[in-house]
């Protein structure tokens, strides 16, 4: 063997060697192994947009993707776990019921990726958190519900009043008392985040209180409002077009602006534990207000006008919407 072929697998075996010390290796000539644990369906709103970024990302190429749903509290650390030992390079999913037992596992597989929707703060060194921080758009829905609102009166159901709901509530009743000060809120909460029939009694009792506008946080809210001939103002997911004559608009999330961020940080190696929170704002892509489809000539133009003049403030960082986390009350 000559001295320059040595020197070649010399060179070679040192470069492989130093690869492997990689706490994330590179991996940006080939797919990433991605798994994701649930514990709702994947047609609930939420999971919804992290479900469709990442099968959005498979259909690219870019990654191989399983998932697990319906997901019981007590079953996820276990789970977790199976996906880690699998091989999965990024693992993705919802730890707000379950914090402990996700951390616990992120500190016991060092060099796997965890990337969790969590109202906490990252954990080094592979702790990331997300949030669906979309209050911006949901102030923007705010402001038509107050503007179409006849009686004044605005009715909201939510799930749980843990932070990242009651942002988007707060958002939502800012927006709508700045066109109209005078309006009142009905606020419930149906301790659950998949039980459409409770979310539609909830807001069946609340249109029997005269509220002639429901803020569905929740599915189920909509379906009521169809029944009872009133409006709705959807969240996180555009159903305008199974309720063409009921939601008037939505605050949307997308989820691929933080899915992407997080496939690019583990593929180039430099996946570490930050907050993904800011890819779900408007300024990244990760948040719209939903086009006003078969409302767009049944909403005044002087509304629109406002609402897009809000907007605009928003985009240019001339207008914060205020982030409020306490749990909204009735008024």
């Amino acid at each position: 063997m000559t001295r320059s072929i040595r020197r070649r697998l010399l060179a070679t075996g040192l470069a492989l060697a130093a690869s492997s010390l990689l706490p994330f290796p590179a991996a940006a000539a080939s797919k990433i192994k991605v798994a994701a644990i649930y514990t709702v369906p994947v047609e609930q709103q939420w999971v919804s947009r992290i479900h469709k970024a990442l099968e959005a990302a498979k259909a690219r190429n870019e990654i191989d993707y399983v998932f697990s749903e319906n997901v019981a509290n007590a079953d996820y650390e276990r789970v977790m776990r199976q996906y880690a030992e699998s091989g999965n390079t990024l693992i993705v999913g919802e730890a707000f019921a379950v914090e402990a037992a996700a951390r616990k596992v992120a500190r016991d597989y060092p060099g796997t990726a965890f990337l969790l929707g969590s109202s906490g703060k990252a954990q080094a060194p592979n702790f990331s958190v997300f949030d669906n921080y979309i209050q911006e758009p949901a102030y923007l829905t705010g402001m038509i519900a107050g503007g179409i609102s006849k009686s004044g009166k605005i009715g909201m159901v939510g799930g749980y009043p843990i932070p990242e709901v009651n942002r988007l509530m707060h958002a939502f009743m800012a927006g709508a008392l700045e066109v109209n000060p005078k309006v009142s809120f009905t606020v419930s909460f149906i301790g659950s985040w998949f039980d459409p029939p409770k979310a539609k009694e909830a807001a069946f009792a609340m249109i029997d209180k005269g509220v002639d506008v429901l803020y569905a946080e929740r599915f189920g809210v909509s379906d009521a409002a169809r029944e009872r001939g009133v409006l709705a103002i959807g969240n996180v997911i555009d159903t305008q077009p199974q309720y063409p004559d009921t939601v008037v608009a939505s605050a949307l999330w997308h989820m691929e602006p933080t899915v992407s961020a997080a496939i690019a940080a583990v593929r180039a190696g430099k996946f570490v534990a930050e907050d993904y929170g800011k890819y779900s704002t408007q300024r990244f892509g990760g948040a719209s207000l939903a086009p006003l489809g078969t409302f767009e000539k049944k909403i005044p133009a002087a509304l629109m006008a406002k609402v897009k003049a809000r907007e605009k403030a928003i985009l240019e960082g001339s207008f914060i919407v205020k982030v409020v986390e306490t749990e909204p009350k009735s008024n």
